[in-house]
């Protein structure tokens, strides 16, 4: 088991673990005769009997998956892809910029649209799908929604102050940010204590992460303030295979593209 830490900023949490071994166990079945025991013998008793081996498993292929999904089933990778290609040729889509500060909003998810009550109990289920981008040129949340049947946008719905759950994308700018900040110095620290090698590059950790609002979680010092307005991440660090690292007194902000700490 390992030692549970506590330290403050930028130190390894690493999580009281549990390992168990795996063990082969021969088992024997005492019986007061075996098969084995022809005419005129009979079995010793506490002989055991071996058990016969289980047959191999049968993997059976996955059904093959249709380019439309039915109902309510979750959207097909056709489906998916068509709905992207349909939302992308928007000009406020190609007009802004994602994480990495390029051209074209950043995309954060694509789910399953929902119904009315009235759709709901119609005999066929329409097919919609919905699309979430942040722009960080306007610090707006664009939905879009896609009628898949009929092939195009029904509804765009532009807000600001909103903030969806980051994406993988930009978790991983998050820490490249991070890494590249004077304010890394701890975490790097830390993570040659844990690992006995520098950390240099993004893939060394697998990360979590919290969006930080500073009106709604705590007064944030200096340029923090704008977290909010501006898409700000908590990032919640771990070593690969290995223990976590407390960094959650800094704060990316992905807009302005700088980190800051909030104690």
């Amino acid at each position: 088991m390992r030692t549970l830490m506590h330290r403050h900023l930028g130190k390894v949490v690493a999580g009281a673990a549990v390992a168990v071994a795996g063990t082969a166990v021969m088992v024997g079945i005492t019986l007061p005769g075996t098969a084995e025991a022809g005419p005129g013998r009979s079995a010793t008793a506490g002989q055991q009997k071996e058990v016969p081996a289980l047959p191999p498993a049968q993997i059976e292929a996955a059904p093959e998956e249709g380019d439309n999904g039915v109902g309510r089933d979750p959207l097909t990778d056709g489906e998916l892809q068509r709905a992207e290609q349909i939302a992308s040729g928007a000009a406020q889509l190609t007009g802004g910029r994602d994480v990495e500060g390029d051209r074209g909003v950043q995309h954060l998810a694509t789910n399953l649209g929902e119904l009315s009550p009235a759709e709901a109990e119609a005999a066929t289920l329409p097919r919609r799908a919905e699309l979430m981008y942040y722009d960080y040129k306007s610090d707006a949340l664009i939905t879009k929604t896609v009628d898949l049947a009929a092939g195009k946008v029904v509804s765009t719905d532009t807000q600001h102050g909103v903030q969806a759950p980051a994406s993988r994308e930009e978790n991983r700018e998050a820490v490249e940010l991070l890494l590249a900040s004077p304010l890394s110095a701890d975490l790097k620290k830390d993570y040659k204590d844990a690992t006995g090698t520098p950390l240099t590059k993004a893939g060394q950790l697998q990360v979590h992460s919290m969006i930080f609002r500073s009106a709604a979680e705590a007064p944030a010092p200096g340029a923090l303030k704008e977290c909010g307005k501006h898409r700000c991440v908590r990032l919640f660090p771990k070593v690969v295979n290995g223990p976590w690292i407390d960094s959650r007194d800094l704060i990316v902000d992905l807009s302005a593209r700088s980190v800051g700490r909030l104690s």
